[in-house]
Formats: structure tokens, C-alpha cells, sequence
């Protein structure tokens, strides 16, 4: 089963993993000493094999399937389901290669209260999504939006966890915002973060300005995120992420360059 977290459950784990610096399996194991040099650009990167992990952002229901909350809302999801195909490809080779895998999912409590107050920017700018509301998955099961544990929350089927790969709830933009990702990373030893997800310009680079500032070393798989509000938007937040913090590279050199 994959390890979850939520933010109710920070300040506990927090207590028990604070400077440990561990990799999580054999198979990680494998990947110690290993040195690659990754293209990207602006320039290439020399990646330590050991440091690093994939990192997999709202690749869920709710965002890139049929019947999930953009669909409902009427956001086109035909970009977010076009690198489906790719984010898998980066998966395989990630886990061929020994690289712990980390899923970042938007999911709330129940009662909605790790969403903030009614009138805070986080509720009312996802108020047009109709957040909390009830919905049926296409299965007939009742759910709704953006809860945890529901239809919605879980990671589209084609790129499922496995056993012992870490799912991080979050209820903000950035996996860092009120969650355990910063301690996980640390205690898996990670400084490089390999990024693919959705959406580019809102969750996608939250996270990847919030691990800059933590000094975390990021290379986004620019096809294996996707921005529904537009190309002129993916391509933008690509630009800036790109010159100022962090390097954009694609699934076919990633998994090339663990060969």
C-alpha cells in the first residue's frame, strides 16, 4: 500500500523523522554513487542518482479524468490526459533506476477545515470549482470534490502508486505549504527533484519556486505537465521557471539518461 500523509498528521511524523537521512529500499540503494548528466536547458544538469526523486503533482481524478471537477467546471482536460502516456514513461524509468517516487495530491478533510476560512483567498478562489460539493464517479459511487479519499483525490489509474510510494495530501498550490514533503525529502536524503504534473502554471510551479527557496535543484519534464488554460501559459511559466529557478528537460531524456 502507498504511505499517505496529511497535515493533521505533521506535527507527529515531524517528531520522529527531523534529521534523519535515510534511502527508503534496496532498490533505491542501487542508485547510490550513480552520476548522470541530464539535457536540459538552459544548460545540462549533473544529477546524483542517490538525490534523487520523481516527483508526480495532482495527476488525479479530479483534474484529468472524465466526470473529475475540471471536467465539471468545463475546463478542456485533453492537454492533462495527452502526457498521461508521458508521466507514465518517467515513472518506468524512475523505478527501473531505483529513484523514490513522490505523489502530491489536492485533497481536503472532510469538513473542509484545512481549506482556510470562508472568506480567505484559498476558498474563494476555488469556489467557481465548487469545492466540497457532492458528485458521482463514473462508477455511481458518491464523492466529492477534492475530499480525501473519494474518487476525485485518487491518482488517475494509468500512473497508480505502488506499494511504499509516498502519497502527500496538500491543501494549498505548493507541496510544501503545510505538509510533510520538505521532512520526507530530507529523510530520503533528496535534492533533486525530477517535476511532472499539472498544472503548469498554478500547482506545478508553486511547488518548484517553494523548493528553490528550500534548495532543492528542480528539472521539470516539460511533457509531462500540461496547463488547461492554455499553451501561452505553460510556455510562460516554463520561460521563468527556467531562468531563474529551475531547468526544463523532457521524458525521453530523463529515461535515457538512466539507461
Amino acid at each position: 500500500m502507498a504511505k499517505t500523509y496529511d497535515r493533521r498528521e505533521a506535527g507527529a511524523i515531524l517528531l520522529g523523522v527531523a534529521g534523519v537521512l535515510a534511502l527508503p529500499s534496496v532498490a533505491a540503494a542501487e542508485a547510490r554513487g550513480r552520476t548522470t548528466y541530464l539535457a536540459a536547458r538552459p544548460e545540462a544538469v549533473s544529477i546524483a542518482l542517490e538525490q534523487t526523486a520523481l516527483v508526480v503533482i495532482d495527476m488525479q481524478n479530479d483534474f484529468g479524468s472524465a466526470g473529475g471537477m475540471f471536467d465539471l467546471a468545463g475546463v478542456d482536460i485533453s492537454a492533462i490526459r495527452a502526457v498521461v502516456p508521458n508521466v507514465r514513461r518517467s515513472l518506468d524509468a524512475a523505478r527501473a533506476a531505483g529513484l523514490p517516487v513522490i505523489y502530491l495530491k489536492m485533497a481536503y478533510s472532510a469538513e473542509l477545515r484545512d481549506a482556510g476560512p470562508a472568506d480567505g483567498p484559498n476558498r474563494l478562489k476555488q469556489g467557481p470549482l465548487r469545492l466540497g460539493a457532492p458528485t458521482t464517479a463514473p462508477d455511481g459511487t458518491p464523492g466529492r470534490i477534492l475530499v480525501r479519499g473519494d474518487w476525485g483525490t485518487r491518482v488517475i489509474p494509468e500512473l497508480a502508486p505502488q506499494p511504499g510510494e509516498l502519497e502527500i495530501h496538500k491543501t494549498r498550490y505548493s507541496g510544501f505549504v503545510g505538509t510533510m514533503l520538505d521532512a520526507e525529502l530530507k529523510r530520503l536524503g533528496v535534492r533533486n527533484l525530477i517535476v511532472t504534473g499539472c498544472t503548469t502554471s498554478v500547482c506545478v510551479e508553486s511547488t518548484v519556486r517553494d523548493a528553490m527557496f528550500l534548495d532543492y535543484t528542480c528539472v521539470l519534464l516539460e511533457d509531462c505537465m500540461a496547463e488547461p488554460q492554455g499553451a501561452a501559459n505553460h510556455a510562460a511559466s516554463l520561460e521563468i521557471l527556467a531562468r531563474l529557478f529551475a531547468w526544463v528537460s523532457d521524458s525521453h531524456a530523463f529515461a535515457g539518461a538512466l539507461v
